[in-house]
């Protein structure tokens, strides 16, 4: 049952914004629990129905959530630098593994040009600036 006064403020909010003209007004008495037995007014707004509802509810389709990051987490390589074990990525820059080592290596260019930074990677001489660590095991020694 809608109230005059929905009916007049329905009329009011179209009014004021035409575009808004499509929310209904629903008015419901509700009693109070008070000794005079008054009867206090309420409005709900009916905003697009069930809509929204139903917008932010949850879907049971699907399913249970993943884990977003890496499928049985990053391939770990067994690196040794000097004879100390050291954990390391496949991929990831000799650089940044020397310095997890704590063993010091001078640099000059960083591109690779220089030869400052050789070392010894499984047997083969590599430039620790560019090189980066391979799959499997690897040994490192500095000169």
């Amino acid at each position: 049952m809608v109230s005059a006064r929905a009916t007049a403020l329905t009329a009011v909010i179209a009014a004021i914004n035409p575009s808004l003209a499509f929310i209904s007004l629903s008015t419901q008495l509700a009693p109070l629990t008070n000794p005079t037995n008054q009867h206090a007014s309420i409005t709900e707004l009916d905003l697009f129905g069930d809509a929204m509802k139903k917008a932010f509810s949850n879907d049971d389709s699907i399913g249970k959530p993943k884990n977003a990051g890496l499928k049985n987490g990053p391939k770990f390589s067994e690196v040794t630098v000097n004879g100390i074990p050291v954990k390391a990525v496949a991929g990831q820059k000799v650089s940044q593994v020397m310095n997890t080592a704590r063993v010091k290596v001078t640099y000059s260019c960083r591109k690779g040009d220089c030869g400052t930074c050789e070392l010894f990677m499984n047997g083969r001489v590599e430039k620790a600036c560019t090189a980066l660590i391979p799959s499997g095991k690897c040994t490192i020694q500095t000169p």
